[in-house]
């Protein structure tokens, strides 16, 4: 049995995954990412080949690198851009989603999916942190909670504070003052998932998003974020049976396992 692995290097955390011939995931792993890329995907290589019972990443027919720092995975045979490989992940997924709002560490892309799972067509947000995984941090340390916490918050909010600075470090200092003046702190929170889902309206007209979409990134597991995407885009959210989180690594895996088995029956 060969096996292909997929290692996706974002900016806040680092993913990989390995996948047998037929496709099957054999073990993945997500940590958090050191200052250097490099560090990061070899940390991510070597816990996910323990898991699989390999020696190291010499062992796998084929690797892809994605994400941020896709240049700097040890090994790889090659990189491709984690746009592609989030469509391909969330294709091999659920083959009939054809819309994804990607929100990863720094950035927020829209991607239109093709019916063989390659790129149709994308947006992306890289010039402003707002609405990215370091707003989130950043927002849950002004409520001084985990991030699992405070995406819960706003669920059962009977009212909505909207948040209206459009940059990260303004939107902090304003939640600081609605916190310190004592409004209701699930209100707020809805403002915030409120004022991110807005901004991913241009990036889901650009994916082409017409009944449904799905959420990739680590932002995908944020239930607020999801119910005021609902509300807002007037779009269903559809829920991926394996972790969102994964969906670059997944998609570079499969890439790496239809090369490397093309390869070897060349």
């Amino acid at each position: 049995m060969k096996y292909f692995g997929g290692c996706d290097v974002g900016s806040t955390y680092t993913k990989a995954i390995i996948l047998d011939e037929t496709g099957k995931i054999v073990a993945d792993t997500t940590i958090r990412s050191k200052i250097n890329s490099e560090v990061s995907a070899t940390l991510a290589m070597e816990e996910v080949c323990k898991t699989a019972g390999l020696k190291d990443s010499k062992d796998l027919a084929y690797l892809i690198g994605t994400g941020y720092g896709r240049n700097k995975v040890p090994f790889a045979d090659e990189n491709i851009s984690e746009i592609s490989c989030h469509a391909m992940g969330v294709h091999i997924t659920n083959p009939d989603v054809k819309a994804i709002i990607d929100i990863g560490g720094q950035d927020v892309k829209g991607i239109s999916i093709d019916t063989d799972g390659t790129v149709k067509n994308f947006a992306m947000n890289d010039k402003c942190a707002a609405g990215t995984g370091r707003f989130y941090e950043a927002m849950a340390r002004s409520f001084e909670m985990s991030l699992p916490e405070f995406s819960k918050l706003s669920l059962n909010a009977k009212n909505v504070i909207p948040i209206t600075a459009q940059c990260t470090v303004f939107a902090e200092s304003e939640v600081i003052t609605l916190v310190g003046e004592g409004k209701p702190m699930d209100e707020i929170a809805a403002g915030i998932q409120m004022a991110v889902a807005k901004r991913c309206f241009v990036m889901a007209k650009k994916a082409g998003a017409v009944d449904s979409i799905t959420l990739t990134g680590g932002c995908a597991k944020n239930d607020g974020l999801k119910q005021a995407i609902e509300h807002v885009l007037k779009l269903k959210v559809v829920e991926l049976k394996t972790d969102p989180q994964l969906m670059g690594a997944l998609g570079a895996a499969e890439y790496a396992r239809q090369k490397g088995m093309a390869k070897q029956s060349a």
